[in-house]
């Protein structure tokens, strides 16, 4: 099972511990809220196998780009999902609605800063280590995201 930290920012698995960055609004499961949802997950889809690091995805479609600062200078408002996406959905009534949210587990540019809360609702990570997580981790994978 993947456990998640919002409290200390940190998402362990297998008894590893990785700094994330959860959503800067907080906690909740409003739609549109931009909040990271917490309770019981699963993991739906992995989507990005193989891609390589730095691949840029759109509606968890790889666009062939590869993150650069030249490409955040042409794109300098867009949400980076880049690498690899571990797609959650809500295992409890309250938060059933995570993946028509699109709330992921998902790669980041190397400067996005981890151990504070900055994504739109997603967990963020660092590139290599979504790689590592998506590599062991099995759809249907449990998940917990506990409230700070």
């Amino acid at each position: 099972m993947i456990s998640i930290n919002i409290k200390n920012q940190t998402l362990e698995y297998k008894g590893k511990t990785y700094s994330i960055s959860s959503a800067k609004n907080g906690v909740g499961e409003v739609e549109e809220s931009y909040c990271t949802p917490t309770g019981q997950f699963k993991i739906t889809e992995k989507i990005g196998d193989n891609l390589e690091v730095g691949s840029v995805l759109v509606a968890r479609e790889p666009t062939s780009e590869i993150y650069s600062p030249a490409l955040l200078a042409k794109h300098p408002d867009r949400d980076w999902i880049l690498t690899r996406i571990l797609w959650l959905e809500g295992a409890e009534a309250h938060n059933q609605n995570t993946k028509d949210r699109y709330i992921y587990i998902h790669g980041s540019p190397n400067e996005t800063s981890m151990g504070i809360p900055g994504s739109k609702g997603c967990i963020r990570m660092h590139n290599q280590d979504v790689i590592e997580l998506f590599d062991h981790v099995k759809t249907g994978e449990d998940v917990v995201i506990m409230k700070p």
